[in-house]
């Protein structure tokens, strides 16, 4: 066996169809278009059109809402706030504000607050300050022997 001689299986490539040619090709003149019409020139897009019938994602019904003024909170994992602490990123010894995650790099933006959420293990004694918390976050970082407290104004939104 010589390198001139590899070739590939047969059917494991396939030629590029070539349009407007010439009649030898097999599709010249007209290439595969049909004669005159919408679709026949160039810079036709009728997609979901179905020739004048109501197009099916007209038939089917509306579904859901989108609240306007609903809340969009950060969110962090309590086992990122303890890598960023290993790091030497956050100091552990101050209370973890929402200022101070953002600082650190941990969050890019606060939206309308930050929200912790009990992914990962704590290890230290944290004092965090948030908007708001998962239950289990809270009982997470009470059972590490800190102290996790959630914003006034915003409680009663974070349980929701």
């Amino acid at each position: 066996m010589k390198l001139n001689e590899l070739s590939d299986n047969a059917g494991a490539t396939k030629k590029r169809k070539r349009v407007g040619r010439g009649p030898g090709s097999g599709t010249g003149k007209m290439g595969g278009r049909g004669i005159k019409g919408q679709k026949s020139r160039s810079g036709v897009a009728i997609n979901g059109y179905e020739g004048g019938q109501m197009p099916l994602y007209q038939r089917l019904p509306k579904r859901g809402f989108n609240k306007p003024n609903r809340k969009s909170y950060a969110v962090v994992n309590l086992g990122l706030i303890q890598k960023f602490i290993d790091a030497k990123k956050i100091d552990a010894k101050k209370t973890i504000t929402e200022d101070v995650l953002v600082e650190s790099g941990l969050i890019r933006r606060k939206l309308d607050g930050i929200r912790v959420l009990a992914k990962g293990e704590v290890t230290g004694k944290l004092t965090i300050e948030v908007t708001g918390a998962s239950k289990s976050a809270v009982e997470a970082v009470a059972k590490a022997g800190g102290s996790l407290t959630v914003a006034a104004p915003a409680a009663a939104e974070a349980d929701a």
